[in-house]
């Protein structure tokens, strides 16, 4: 089995990369628990994230964006104290901040919908020959960092969004020699 060079040995970090990385995402939920998992894991490992999943779905209500949006200062107390989880204030607090942009989000297109607009509901594909070539960020994730912190949104650099669209499925970064790259899926 050949999986893109950055997943490595870790069972974890192969589970995601099998079953979720790059899967088109185009439900609300998923969507915001992997913005959130994105936002942790700023400034940290991809496998930290993931070694604290679980609390993290614990903790936020497993991402209902409804509770998270309720969540008050208290709670961002309560969760400084939890050692299972990443304990930085502004992350947790950019959580609960984007619960309710989402769930304020004005009529018309969904959440969702404005975001794979970007795309033209279309993922992009980005053959890459290796992890090398991978960039931080592109002109896309920035045009739609930037307009995600328009609509209120806190933690969204260019190159956290970069990430979050390679793991939303908007951008799809498997490598030319991954078994999950488009263009193997159909031998």
């Amino acid at each position: 089995m050949h999986r893109c060079d950055w997943v490595g040995h870790n069972p974890l970090m192969q589970a995601y990369h099998d079953q979720e990385w790059g899967q088109p995402l185009c439900e609300q939920q998923p969507l915001f628990e992997l913005l959130c998992l994105e936002t942790y894991q700023a400034g940290l490992s991809w496998q930290t994230v993931l070694n604290k999943r679980a609390a993290f779905n614990e903790d936020f209500y497993h991402y209902d964006i409804d509770q998270v949006a309720a969540m008050t200062p208290a709670d961002v107390e309560r969760l400084l104290t939890d050692a299972r989880i990443i304990r930085h204030r502004q992350k947790l607090m950019a959580t609960i901040n984007n619960a309710r942009v989402i769930r304020d989000w004005p009529a018309g297109p969904t959440y969702a919908e404005w975001l794979w607009a970007f795309v033209d509901n279309q993922p992009i594909r980005q053959a890459w020959t290796s992890v090398s070539e991978l960039p931080a960020t592109n002109a896309l994730a920035q045009q739609v960092s930037k307009a995600m912190k328009q609509r209120g949104f806190k933690f969204v650099g260019p190159t956290t969004i970069y990430s979050y669209l390679q793991g939303a499925g908007l951008i799809n970064d498997h490598l030319k020699s991954c078994d999950w790259a488009p263009e193997n899926q159909k031998k």
